[in-house]
């Protein structure tokens, strides 16, 4: 006991010269031993620091001005860049150098409602008072899948038409154009009320949508993750990947990271709803990459590890990453 006290001290001593802090002597045993690493993607694997390249619809423009209104980054004062959520900073940049300065925007479109952003439904909406033409514009953002299953009208030549199955498939091949360059992809969609909705809500709002376009963001990855992946694999520590991503993209960003290797695959949180836990115990080792995934998902797939008898890690920088940090070894 006293050698193996020693021991763990030494590496306690040495991992704070590298600024970590240990709580329990015991947790740098139980590190040391780790057979798995399941991580979050953004921010952890990547750099979140996101940048718009590629744009999908009719008007960029009012793409630009949608995906903008429709966030809670702003340009800060004095300067020509945002401040906020990562993501939402990307959009509200993307629309500031298309001439589109947010602050300016909004003095005649006026924030009047809101349904908040929620990760089950993965969208949100904002509702803004037109002053110029005396109507309420609502702007709906989020995942194109989810957005789009809303969508009963398409802007075409400067016109809310009846979207066609030909231009869902369009719009469905254009995010997988995007995703496939491991690129983030949004989808924008808007409404025009003549007056204030009496239920802003998720049922009152966010339904006969029309289409606008897509935005294609990039997020680099962290330089040092292919390395430490790479001495992962060599030491016998399998990396997992746990992304809210499109899986196209989840894809591309795990087969770049050296995670989604051959023989491996990549599944959503959907599909893993679809398995039981006997056949998801029996398929757990073929999987390397998960997109689309709730807080549950990502508890379920560390318990389901740790009931194989691995020594299972999980990291991740975001307060959903949480219950799964805790039921993790």
């Amino acid at each position: 006991v006293a050698v193996v006290t020693i021991v763990l001290s030494i590496g306690v001593t040495n991992m704070s010269k590298r600024n970590a802090i240990i709580r329990k002597l015991t947790a740098v045993e139980t590190l040391g031993c780790a057979q798995i690493i399941c991580s979050d993607k953004t921010g952890t694997l990547t750099q979140n620091k996101m940048t718009v390249v590629d744009y999908y619809g009719e008007d960029e423009k009012l793409l630009a001005q949608a995906m903008a209104l429709c966030s809670d980054a702003k340009i800060e004062d004095g300067t020509d860049s945002a401040v906020g959520e990562p993501t939402e900073c990307a959009l509200v940049n993307y629309a500031y150098k298309l001439g589109l300065n947010k602050g300016d925007v909004e003095k005649t479109m006026h924030r009047v409602g809101e349904v908040p952003f929620d990760s089950g439904r993965k969208m949100m909406t904002t509702l803004h008072k037109d002053a110029e033409n005396n109507r309420i514009v609502q702007y709906t953002k989020g995942a194109p899948d989810e957005v789009l299953k809303r969508c009963t009208r398409i802007l075409k030549n400067g016109k809310a038409v009846e979207i066609t199955d030909e231009d869902r498939a369009d719009i469905l091949e254009a995010n997988k154009s995007m995703a496939d360059k491991a690129l983030r992809v949004l989808m924008a969609a808007m409404a025009v009320h003549e007056q204030m909705p009496s239920d802003v809500s998720v049922e009152g709002v966010e339904h006969d949508l029309c289409f606008l376009g897509l935005t294609g963001m990039i997020d680099p990855v962290r330089p040092e993750v292919k390395y430490a992946i790479e001495e992962c694999n060599q030491a016998g520590i399998t990396p997992i990947m746990i992304t809210g991503d499109h899986i196209d993209t989840a894809s591309a960003i795990g087969r770049e990271l050296g995670i989604l290797l051959e023989g491996k695959q990549a599944i959503t949180g959907s599909m893993l709803n679809e398995l039981s836990d006997e056949e998801f115990e029996k398929e757990i080792e073929n999987i390397s990459v998960y997109a689309r995934v709730q807080p549950e998902h990502k508890v379920r797939i560390v318990n389901m590890w740790k009931k194989k008898g691995y020594v299972t890690a999980m990291t991740g920088d975001g307060v959903n990453d949480a219950p799964s940090i805790k039921s993790a070894d």
